[in-house]
């Protein structure tokens, strides 16, 4: 019944993945104190390496996108050292891993980075408190100004370059689930009044600024991007969202990247702007690879492959439960139910 996820899936000359499972980033809070990966980081990946693509835990871009204690970075040179260790070891087992790059914009909390302004695409605050730290507060964001944008620009084509230097293979920008990309992306966080808001060319613009900047520096062919045009996650949905993601897709079509990831918890949850679910959605208007995720089974995500809702299957918590999940799905074998204890330990 799964047999179609075992074939293999060229992305382009430069990639191509063994079969067409990926493991979905997944947010484990287990660098040191630098935000350093360390060697149950690397044992942990490694163990996954059958994924036919591994897509790393979201990996911040600078000091100031930290929002969640112990995220791991792509900023310092012990950083670029640590993740090395981790692709080597995937690599050894004959897997793949592209680094998400992560900036969590109004998420972000000065706690972690000294103090200091938190930015976003506009001065609109998220409610709520840091997780596994709700003593902390989120703060109402600076909008960032032109130099702060093009500055950030910058720095997400920095840390896609020290991702390669890293041993990674490309990198997944994230643009979804409500951090600092996606903040700039929809209605209800993206409030500015010039060149970067109001219309969709506009609030599109950081998106395709970060992206035409990574494809510069490390290739279209090792640049994905990961996008939430249904907002669900830290922001609030606003029917003129669907004009930004009409204009942004086909733009993004243009690039010829490696793939667009849908960014969804669950793909059954449908929005009435979008006519549907995220993944029917970005098939409607985005031709190119496409990888579907959220709360699919190996059998669900094979039989929306062969109804071609999306070519490849992403998949996240069962991953953590079952380290070798690739080849259990292989043979029909019982999966481990996945638990939320299970995140206080790198199994």
């Amino acid at each position: 019944m799964t047999s179609n996820l075992f074939t293999p899936y060229k992305f382009n000359d430069t990639l191509t993945l063994a079969n067409k499972i990926l493991m979905a980033p997944l947010t484990r809070c287990m660098a040191d104190d630098d935000l350093v990966p360390t060697q149950a980081m690397a044992d942990y990946y490694a163990r996954r390496a059958d994924a036919g693509l591994i897509i790393s835990e979201a990996t911040i871009i600078r000091p100031d996108g930290q929002g969640y204690p112990h995220t791991p970075g792509l900023f310092t040179p012990a950083q670029i050292n640590g993740w090395r260790v981790v692709t080597d070891a995937v690599h050894q087992k004959g897997g793949k891993i592209f680094a998400q790059l992560w900036h969590t914009g109004r998420v972000a909390h000065p706690h972690f980075f000294a103090g200091g302004d938190v930015l976003s695409a506009s001065a609109q605050a998220v409610e709520g408190t840091v997780p596994r730290m709700r003593e902390l507060i989120y703060q109402t964001p600076k909008a960032a100004s032109l130099e702060d944008i093009k500055q950030l620009v910058a720095d997400y084509a920095q840390a896609a370059e020290n991702a390669i230097d890293g041993g990674f293979d490309g990198v997944e920008i994230h643009g979804a689930n409500g951090y600092l990309i996606d903040q700039f992306l929809h209605h209800d966080s993206n409030r500015r009044e010039d060149e970067y808001g109001q219309s969709a060319e506009n609030m599109s613009r950081f998106a395709l600024e970060v992206v035409d900047a990574i494809v510069a520096r490390i290739g279209g062919d090792r640049t994905a991007l990961r996008v939430s045009p249904g907002a669900y996650f830290n922001m609030a949905g606003d029917p003129r969202d669907r004009d930004v993601f009409d204009y942004l897709l086909p733009e993004l079509a243009k690039r010829d990247l490696a793939f667009l990831h849908g960014g969804i918890f669950d793909d059954s949850m449908e929005f009435d702007y979008l006519g549907g679910t995220i993944s029917s959605y970005l098939r409607s208007v985005y031709p190119k690879t496409l990888v579907g995720v959220g709360s699919y089974t190996a059998e669900t995500g094979s039989a929306a492959i062969a109804a071609n809702k999306f070519d490849l299957l992403a998949i996240g918590r069962p991953f953590i439960a079952n380290p070798d999940y690739v080849e259990k799905v292989r043979k029909g074998a019982e999966l481990v139910p996945y638990a939320d204890t299970m995140l206080s330990e790198l199994i």
